[in-house]
């Protein structure tokens, strides 16, 4: 993580960026305003990108889901979605699209910024050995510090949550994880959804995953949770 990390808030809203603008600065963060979509997608993709993205569902020009859609195609950059539309569709959605967490407005700025902190701390702790583990089922890999999976050789697409999730059921096989510890673990914070997110996140790995042959799979615990079961073949 840099040492001044940089958050990009996106929304046509001027008082959303006044009132984060405040809490951000007086957190030690950096920051920078977009208004449109275009100009969301424009800073998100420069040179020298935003640490992450707030990011505001209904803007003009180019809405929030389009734009997180554009950008998962090239970047694992964390976005936190804001947005005034509560229903559990539109929540899905952005996660179905890759983003790594959801808000709805009205919010409490304070709320936001720890939201801010826990993505940050998942996504960008500097790794501290020179060996990081890898995980392997047989043409399955998952390197969890690296946030790295491949797949027969090639990469996976994947937001850092998906490899969090993955990483914490794989490197126990077999044992069965409820919904409510697999939000406490992976989110690390009070999550203010509900455990329908994991749901969600397990059918993305399902898809993005497909691989005929595999002696591996996610399995579901009906009335309880998931776990990863290994040599199955």
């Amino acid at each position: 993580m840099n040492s001044t990390p940089m958050i990009l808030i996106c929304d046509d809203d001027p008082v959303v960026h006044q009132s984060l603008s405040l809490y951000l600065d007086a957190e030690g963060f950096a920051h920078a305003s977009a208004f449109d979509g275009e100009e969301a997608l424009r800073l998100a993709e420069a040179a020298t990108p935003p640490d992450l993205l707030l990011l505001d569902l209904m803007m003009p020009r180019l809405g929030g889901l389009e734009v997180c859609a554009k950008l998962r195609q090239t970047s694992r950059v964390p976005v936190i979605m804001l947005s005034a539309r509560g229903e559990e569709v539109d929540r899905i959605v952005g996660l179905e699209l890759g983003a790594d967490d959801y808000i709805v407005k009205p919010f409490s700025p304070r709320e936001v910024i720890s939201r801010i902190k826990a993505v940050l701390r998942r996504t960008q702790q500097p790794r501290e050995d020179d060996a990081p583990v890898t995980l392997r089922f047989g043409a399955l890999e998952i390197q969890p510090e690296r946030y790295m999976v491949t797949l027969n050789g090639e990469s996976v697409a994947m937001t850092p949550r998906e490899v969090e999730l993955l990483s914490l059921l794989a490197s126990h096989p077999g044992r069965v994880y409820p919904r409510d510890a697999i939000l406490s673990q992976v989110w690390g914070y009070d999550y203010f959804g509900d455990t329908r997110t994991v749901d969600t996140h397990i059918k993305r790995l399902r898809q993005k995953l497909a691989c005929e042959n595999a002696d591996w799979e996610i399995v579901t615990v009906y009335g309880v949770g998931y776990k990863f079961e290994a040599g199955k073949t």
